[in-house]
């Protein structure tokens, strides 16, 4: 199977628990792998038999600037079904980092993978 890759791909929406992290939109870092159908792309050079991660990008930052997640949890399934269903690719694993909320972290997340490796 051939994946295609998004890495350090940052958005901003407001995102977590604490009343402080509801005021102001925090950055976030996003890194997904999905799998492709079918690999024919490499052969044929046309964007038409692969995902257009243009595409995929434009979608999650249209999504998610909306969302007002409490979790990362609820982010990275949002993210994964969205990919899954909009750019049926048959697995997807989606990286969530927030930046330097807890002292002395300079990162935490979660990483989810959902759908089937063909």
């Amino acid at each position: 199977m051939d994946i295609l890759f998004l890495k350090e791909f940052r958005i901003e929406l407001i995102i977590g628990i604490y009343e402080w992290e509801r005021k102001v939109p925090q950055p976030v870092m996003l890194d997904l792998e999905i799998g492709l159908r079918n690999s024919r792309a490499g052969e044929t050079d046309r964007v038409d038999d692969t995902i257009d991660y243009g595409q995929v990008a434009a979608r999650i930052q249209t999504t998610t600037c909306a969302l007002r997640p409490m979790l990362v949890e609820a982010l990275a399934e949002h993210v994964a079904q969205l990919v899954l269903s909009e750019f049926d690719a048959p697995w997807v694993k989606v990286t969530v980092t927030k930046l330097a909320i807890v002292r002395g972290v300079k990162q935490l997340g979660i990483c989810i993978e959902r759908g089937q490796r063909l």
